[in-house]
């Protein structure tokens, strides 16, 4: 019991992870993940948006751990960018980063760069288009 606070002892209930009232700790540290790994394999250089999207060759389960699995399955239904894997495998971008790289790498996975932004609309060029469609009879 803690001094002062009736009816509470000192340690917190932690909360169960994926429950509403808050998020509970992993169980399985993220560099657990990656293998302990400092540095993605492969050549491919993700940022956090780039585009992911799964191919038809599902992961084998002797080559890949679960986070890899549970990666391709996220992106069956659709493309996702790296953060939003991120947020919906609870694992931090940097992780996810890796777990792609090895599934593009296995070409498990596809990954693209995102769109650019568009550049600024010139002025000039749509006045004189504007300008040009005016003169046609």
């Amino acid at each position: 019991m803690t001094p002062g606070r009736p009816g509470t002892s000192g340690a917190a209930a932690a909360p169960e992870p994926g429950t509403p009232g808050g998020r509970g700790r992993r169980l399985v540290p993220a560099y657990l993940a990656t293998g302990g790994r400092e540095r993605p394999r492969g050549t491919a250089d993700f940022d956090r948006l780039t585009v992911l999207l799964s191919t038809d060759q599902q992961p084998p389960e002797t080559d890949f751990g679960p986070e890899h699995r549970r990666l391709w399955t996220l992106l069956r239904p659709g493309a996702l960018t790296v953060v939003e894997c991120a947020a919906h495998l609870g694992l931090p971008v940097s992780a996810t980063v890796f777990l792609a790289a090895d599934l593009v790498g296995g070409g498990h996975l596809l990954a693209r760069s995102p769109v650019p932004k568009a550049e600024a609309i010139d002025r000039t060029l749509i006045e004189r288009l504007l300008v040009g469609l005016r003169a046609l009879p």
